[in-house]
């Protein structure tokens, strides 16, 4: 999940969902309630483990967080040196998602056939948005780690690419990660703690009523993110300040030399690992 959110239009909520452990990650988040509180001040910590699924939690983030301080650098020489490579690779595992997020809606009705439509629509519109100018004030970055939290839990929408979108995706992921800025990092931190467990209250209401149709507009958020995950692209740019942001991409037609098939390569490759990570969660189930 942690490397999938350093990577612009890639969501870590994308591999929860396909390896199953999505309804258990809002579940834990949204835990952290006043109960919880109540244990923390009995002091009856073990209780409070179980409550909060703290266990789970650990493991999980522990990870996410190894992934991001460790790739943030190496996505960032991939992404000069090998565009269209890593861009393949994602675009043949988000591709192979669709499928696999699509197949677990357990009755395709009206309903969640239109979910489907209005998932891809929302999806599609993120890369069509102009991204705002760099803001480092400190309610703007509160904002940021709202924003950007809940895109990262939502399959299809990155959070990495909200920031880009809101204009602070190098300030952010790059620059305050590879320096440690906390004054950057702080009251991101901060909007990401509080909009991550009133989000995921939400969340969970959603798929415990319309769980079919909440499924189907996830798998329509996936599906819009594809067009952003294509790998034959030319980045267009806009100067903001002393700052030079991608605005929107023109899209080209491939030609048939090496660089296209090894590109496809990549994009099978994608395919075959979240095919293999699916088989994996399934068996593991």
């Amino acid at each position: 999940m942690g490397a999938a959110n350093v990577i612009p239009g890639v969501s870590g909520g994308t591999i929860a969902l396909i390896t199953g452990i999505f309804e258990r990650l809002i579940n834990a988040i949204k835990s952290f309630n006043g109960t919880a509180l109540q244990l923390l001040i009995k002091r009856d910590f073990k209780a409070l483990a179980q409550h909060i699924d703290l266990y789970f939690l650990i493991a999980l983030f522990t990870g996410v967080g190894i992934a991001v301080l460790s790739l943030a650098k190496l996505f960032d020489y991939l992404f000069i040196n090998y565009p269209i490579y890593i861009w393949a690779f994602f675009f043949g595992l988000v591709l192979a998602s669709v499928y696999f997020v699509g197949k677990t809606v357990k009755h395709w009705s009206a309903s969640a056939s239109i979910s489907l439509i209005a998932g891809t629509a929302i999806a599609i519109s993120f890369t069509v948005l102009t991204p705002a100018s760099q803001n480092d004030s400190f309610l703007y970055l509160i904002l940021c780690g709202v924003v950007a939290i809940c895109s990262m839990i939502l399959p299809g929408l990155s959070g990495s690419f909200v920031l880009i979108l809101l204009g602070n995706y190098q300030l952010v992921m790059i620059d305050a990660i590879n320096n440690l800025s906390f004054q950057i990092l702080l009251p991101v931190a901060i909007g990401a703690g509080g909009g991550l467990i009133a989000f995921s209250h939400f969340l969970s209401w959603l798929l415990k009523k319309y769980h079919n149709q909440t499924i189907a507009l996830l798998t329509g958020f996936i599906a819009g993110s594809l067009g952003i995950l294509w790998p034959w692209k030319d980045a267009v740019t806009q100067q903001f300040g002393d700052k030079i942001k991608t605005v929107k991409f023109d899209y080209y037609q491939p030609e048939l030399n090496s660089e296209f098939y090894i590109a496809v390569f990549f994009v099978i490759l994608g395919i075959a690992s979240i095919t293999i990570t699916e088989f994996l969660a399934t068996k593991k189930k």
